[in-house]
């Protein structure tokens, strides 16, 4: 029922952003707006909770730089991963970003199948912005990123099976708010095409191979600081000893202005660690100075 449910969140995410991107855009007054700058990504993108989008961290425009902070948990019961990041954002062009991911193993060190610790992953990454407009014009916003990634744990990491500490992704996302969307509220789609060699965000190392992946977010603001919407990010599978499924997330996403943001989801991430029917909840603050 759960699989079946996720399909179906999946198909309805990635249809609804994709009729989105290619509709007809709305028009904004001058400057950035409020919740333009999206939140931040569990691996430290601008985006939302579980995907990047192609929105550039901050509220710089032209000329202009940011600086934003985020820390991040997610917790199901037999997991918790806790994340934080810093962004920075120049000329509404260019992001680069850093993290550090950790997950605790709760389920399985009392399991006696992993040792007390917790698995640490470092993320380094850029984004740039290649063309179109998140708001105008006939192209929605399109932003490449690369993300590498460093597991700190080679011992265990080898003894789940995986090939590599180190990997990284390369992504390609489009993204479009209107501002007289659905019900005339502000709406914003997301779709996002991403090549990955990594198990498990990386936590679980990475594989020889890589993987194409698709991932999606759609989003309505039911107030001017308030949205509610959801994610689907698709997973490439290919570690033997720890299956792994597709994750999604159901969000309210709170905006009371340019400096601070927050999100609170319902997560739900599958298979982890071998471990089956994670489903908890994933909260997000960002802020910036």
């Amino acid at each position: 029922m759960a699989a079946r449910t996720a399909r179906g969140l999946c198909l309805w995410t990635i249809g609804l952003a994709l009729t989105a991107l290619i509709s007809t855009p709305a028009v904004a007054d001058d400057g950035k707006l409020l919740g333009a700058a999206g939140l931040s990504s569990i691996d430290g993108a601008a985006g939302g909770g579980l995907v990047p989008w192609a929105v550039i961290a901050g509220y710089g425009e032209q000329g202009q730089w940011d600086t934003t902070g985020a820390l991040t948990y997610v917790d199901t019961g037999d997991f918790n991963l806790r994340a934080g990041s810093i962004s920075l954002g120049w000329n509404d062009r260019l992001e680069l970003s850093a993290s550090r991911l950790s997950l605790g193993l709760d389920a399985l060190v009392a399991a006696g199948a992993f040792p007390d610790v917790r698995l640490d992953t470092d993320v380094l990454a850029a984004k740039l912005r290649l063309g179109g407009d998140l708001i105008y014009g006939d192209w929605p916003q399109i932003s490449a990123g690369v993300q590498w990634r460093h597991s700190r744990d080679r011992d265990l990491i080898e003894s789940v099976g995986a090939d590599d500490t180190s990997g990284y992704d390369v992504y390609l996302a489009a993204s479009r708010l209107w501002i007289a969307g659905i019900g005339g509220r502000r709406t914003l789609a997301n779709l996002t095409l991403r090549s990955t060699s990594a198990h498990q965000l990386g936590l679980l190392g990475f594989d020889d191979d890589r993987s194409l992946v698709l991932e999606g977010s759609f989003a309505v603001f039911l107030t001017p600081t308030i949205a509610l919407g959801a994610e689907y990010r698709s997973k490439p599978d290919e570690l033997a000893l720890a299956p792994e499924d597709d994750w999604y997330d159901l969000f309210v996403g709170w905006f009371p202005n340019k400096r601070w943001h927050a999100a609170l989801a319902y997560v739900d991430l599958g298979s982890v660690g071998g471990v089956q029917d994670q489903q908890g909840f994933y909260l997000t603050v960002k802020g910036s100075p």
